[in-house]
């Protein structure tokens, strides 16, 4: 029987679990704390509100990103 398409060995950092826990963590954890930091900002248009939402959402985006592939490098690929 032929192995399973979707199994992998990565040798270092494996990218596509950075980047499934990136997407993951992100719009879990990401999207209750962009809506709990809108409460302390006035936002009368919906222009202003996704505005908000993509300038909070993207530094959140990155700082998960980073975070997952430190994860990844230095503790769980040991």
């Amino acid at each position: 029987m032929p192995e399973r398409v979707e199994t992998t060995d990565p040798e270092g950092v494996d990218y596509g679990w950075v980047m499934q826990m990136t997407f993951v963590l992100t719009v879990t954890a990401g999207s209750a704390l962009v809506a709990s930091l809108s409460v302390f900002v006035t936002l009368p248009t919906w222009g202003a509100r996704a505005g908000f939402a993509v300038r909070v959402g993207a530094v959140i985006w990155i700082l998960t990103a980073l975070a997952a592939y430190y994860y990844e490098k230095n503790v769980r690929a040991e």
